[in-house]
């Protein structure tokens, strides 16, 4: 049986049977201490294992990013370009992202009562997750992103100090000699592939997980709060297509200067891929193939832009997100002012580019943005079990957008639209 079989699995007979007892056995003590001794301690593990994955990943990604894009210096304006339009992809993704499910509330149904009682259950969490509070827009804030001690923000789980330091880090590597920056380089490598082995043996926990925190809730709460759910996988869906078909679209026709149909015709096997394996690193050799075959993109700028876009450009993971942050504040009745979800959004961005290119590697990212802006990350489990085919279509979305930068980045290069060989021919 596939994984995200199992994880589906689970969340159906975890929510069957915490939904059942609470229906026939309401408020009793026997079912409580089901949930508190049993079910809710193989769920805790299952979080643990991902929170101890989050500031190792966040760091190392970032940092290997960065380093790997040492060729600046050689290509000059294309490499300050590729960022720009890594940052204006995502940053549209995770803009519409938000203005969906503002617009559509998809989980503004659940009761107050039913909110009080969540909150009252995750308060401990989500205040050892919050480290200080949700942000602000004050001076210090920015002030503090520059860390005294990047090992205490590690401790305290203070991403954007985090952030900075592994962007620092890894320009600093790219600025030194390469003989002295390569034995670093290797090691944070090996390192980054251990973290993403802990990842994958904390998805292989996550059916018994996702099953013991889905009793836990539906036990205590009943099926109502799951009611939720089917909106919210639409509201995901929703905002994929929207930057697929407008945003992803609109970029390719404006900074590309091609026809979009031409380019999701010559994108369909990378697409096809990424839906299939859930991974842009699985994806990035057919991608390469896609961009250079297909459009005719160089091998220098194939090879330059997308397997760091496999790493850095997350359009539909930096989406995908900001979605599922206000959709669990809502359920929550967190209320998130216009600022914090700015904070959000930067947040989905920055994270988007720390999370790691293989199935699920967003999941540790996206709950220490719900401890920061007050969201008690344990949450997450009301979504693990769909997060299986919305990975695959935000993966599908992420490599879509890298294909589409080498191609803005080949017209840079050479300075007229590429004409795909295909056409050409």
């Amino acid at each position: 049986m596939k994984l995200h079989t199992k994880i589906l699995l689970g969340l159906i007979l975890g929510a069957a049977a915490g939904g059942g007892l609470h229906a026939l056995f309401p408020d009793a003590a026997w079912v409580i201490w089901i949930g508190d001794n049993i079910a809710n301690p193989v769920g805790q593990i299952f979080l643990r294992l991902l929170f101890l994955t989050v500031i190792p990943i966040v760091f190392l990604s970032l940092t290997l990013g960065v380093a790997g894009i040492g060729d600046v210096r050689k290509l000059g304006r294309l490499g300050g370009r590729t960022m720009m339009y890594f940052a204006l992809s995502t940053g549209i993704s995770a803009v519409i992202g938000l203005t969906l499910v503002n617009v559509l509330n998809p989980g503004g149904g659940v009761p107050e009562a039913t909110r009080d009682a969540l909150m009252q259950t995750y308060a401990t969490q989500a205040e050892a997750m919050q480290a200080g509070g949700p942000p602000d827009f004050g001076i210090s804030t920015f002030v503090n992103i520059v860390p005294r001690n990047p090992v205490a923000a590690a401790a305290n789980m203070d991403m954007l100090a985090i952030i900075f330091f592994s962007l620092i880090l890894g320009a600093a590597l790219t600025l030194i000699p390469r003989e002295r920056a390569e034995p670093v380089i290797k090691v944070f490598e090996g390192l980054g592939e251990a973290v993403i082995k802990i990842i994958d043996f904390a998805m292989r926990l996550a059916p018994y997980g996702v099953f013991g925190l889905i009793f836990t809730m539906t036990s205590r709460f009943g099926w109502g709060l799951l009611q939720q759910l089917g909106l919210y996988f639409v509201v995901v869906v929703l905002g994929l297509t929207i930057h697929a078909t407008v945003g992803i679209s609109a970029l390719v026709r404006i900074f590309g200067g091609i026809s979009p149909l031409t380019f999701w015709r010559g994108a369909g096997n990378s697409m096809i891929t990424a839906f299939s394996t859930s991974s842009s690193m699985a994806t990035l050799p057919t991608n390469i193939a896609s961009a250079e075959k297909f459009f005719g993109v160089s091998p220098r700028i194939a090879g330059f832009v997308l397997p760091l876009g496999a790493t850095m450009n997350m359009n539909g993971t930096a989406l995908f997100e900001g979605v599922t942050v206000l959709f669990l504040a809502q359920v929550f009745g967190v209320h998130l002012a216009l600022g914090v979800q700015v904070i959000v959004i930067v947040l989905s961005v920055l994270t988007a580019i720390g999370a790691a290119g293989v199935p699920g590697g967003s999941l540790p990212l996206m709950m220490v943005i719900l401890g920061t802006v007050g969201v008690p990350p344990e949450g997450i489990a009301i979504i693990l079990g769909v997060d299986r085919i919305l990975d695959m279509c935000r993966t599908t979305l992420n490599v879509a957008g890298d294909l589409s930068a080498s191609l803005y980045v080949e017209r840079v290069d050479r300075g007229e639209p590429v004409v795909p060989l295909a056409e050409a021919a």
